[in-house]
């Protein structure tokens, strides 16, 4: 096989064939020059880092790797991106893995992890790399700046305060763990919100996927894939966790805290309620509240109540527990079970629209195992599975 043997046949295999003239007046060849050394910036910009070489890493930042060694051993690429280097990029020293001087056509797609391909057509390079640069410009989205960051940068100066006294704590993101919407994550140092997440859909690999807004602490967005965001912070030897409140911690600390209590009772409801969407689903519709009166005192005008969907109801199970913040296990249960709770409105007596939000299509005998797992204080390794109708271990 023959040795690359100019700047021209290793830019051709990059990717960066020359074409006729751009109407600008930079040439087609020199505008594929740019675009590529700006995703490299973009990669720079996302992850405060050059990309690197490496089998640990992914095939997107190994193409990055190469192009960049490609565009600083040339002259004419050097030239081109004369002024346009915010970053100092060409400059930066680096410990390459290859000198691509050395490397031949087999070398090269050996070093990008394509092992698989017909000798005999070496111009496969260029389809592989450009459906990879078309994946890489969708997983690693580009941050811009949050324009309501306001209210976002309050959330994290909370965040970093309950980080300071204890009350919250970072944890491992292991592989396979999940991300909720609303909760925080550190990764590359810099902690991250999730602000949004988009409708599920199968990916081209038939793995679910969803689209996420995400905020980072330095007043940039992004719009994420759930997966990539995943790998990232599993790859990141630093790559945390930062924990609920609402979902960790010593419930039964034995301290009852102030305007708390420091027992209570948990109660599960069943509605005797007409309307068409209860009656269809009554064996799963469930009400899970905590009060520190009698559950019977509680459920005592249930009929005029649109908390409890002005009907009757039953009661299906209560759980007593002492030594316990009562807030914080409330907001625990919902929280846990806030992917299957019951959207539905009901009108008061005086015919005002009222949302109840503490019924949950949820089966009885999961409540049952939720409450067992508060119990033991083994709650927070575990979510609840709406699709599949079971609790999970993360």
């Amino acid at each position: 096989m023959n040795k690359m043997t100019s700047d021209e046949e290793l830019l051709a295999d990059l990717g960066l064939e020359p074409e006729s003239e751009a109407p600008s007046g930079v040439s087609a060849k020199e505008s594929r020059i740019i675009s590529g050394f700006e995703e490299i910036e973009k990669f720079y910009e996302t992850h405060g880092r050059l990309p690197e070489h490496g089998e640990d890493k992914d095939i997107f930042e190994r193409i990055y790797a190469v192009r960049l060694d490609a565009i600083r051993k040339s002259e004419e690429c050097r030239f081109v991106l004369t002024g346009k280097d915010k970053h100092g990029l060409l400059n930066i020293e680096t410990s390459e893995d290859e000198n691509l001087d050395d490397l031949d056509d087999e070398d090269l797609l050996s070093e990008l992890g394509i092992s698989s391909i017909d000798k005999n057509d070496i111009t496969k390079l260029k389809h592989v790399k450009s459906r990879a640069e078309v994946r890489a410009a969708d997983e690693i989205a580009s941050r811009v700046p949050c324009q309501n960051f306001s209210k976002y940068k309050i959330l994290f100066e909370k965040v970093q305060q309950e980080l300071n006294s204890g009350v919250r704590k970072t944890i491992e993101f292991r592989k396979n763990s999940q991300i909720r919407l609303g909760e925080f994550l550190i990764l590359g140092g810099q902690k991250l919100f999730i602000a949004e997440m988009g409708e599920e859909f199968i990916s081209e690999y038939n793995r679910p996927n969803q689209r996420m807004k995400v905020i980072y602490d330095n007043g940039t967005e992004s719009n994420l894939l759930l997966r990539s965001l995943q790998t990232s912070l599993v790859k990141d030897a630093n790559g945390r966790r930062i924990t609920d409140p609402a979902l960790s911690g010593p419930l039964f600390s034995g301290i009852a805290e102030s305007n708390d209590t420091a027992s209570g009772t948990i109660y599960v409801l069943r509605s005797k309620s007409d309307n068409p969407i209860i009656a269809k689903n009554r064996e799963v519709v469930h009400k899970i509240g905590v009060t520190t009166s009698s559950v019977k005192k509680r459920i005592v005008n249930a009929h005029l109540d649109p908390t409890f969907l002005m009907a009757d109801v039953e009661v299906m199970a209560t759980y007593e527990l002492s030594n316990i913040s009562r807030s914080k296990l409330e907001a625990l249960i919902h929280k846990f079970f806030d992917s299957a709770r019951l959207e539905i409105e009901i009108k008061d007596r005086f015919g005002l629209p009222i949302m109840p939000r503490e019924w949950f299509l949820v089966p009885l005998f999961i409540i049952d195992e939720a409450i067992h797992r508060i119990k033991d204080g083994t709650i927070q390794r575990y979510r609840y599975d709406v699709k599949n109708s079971r609790i999970i271990e993360e």
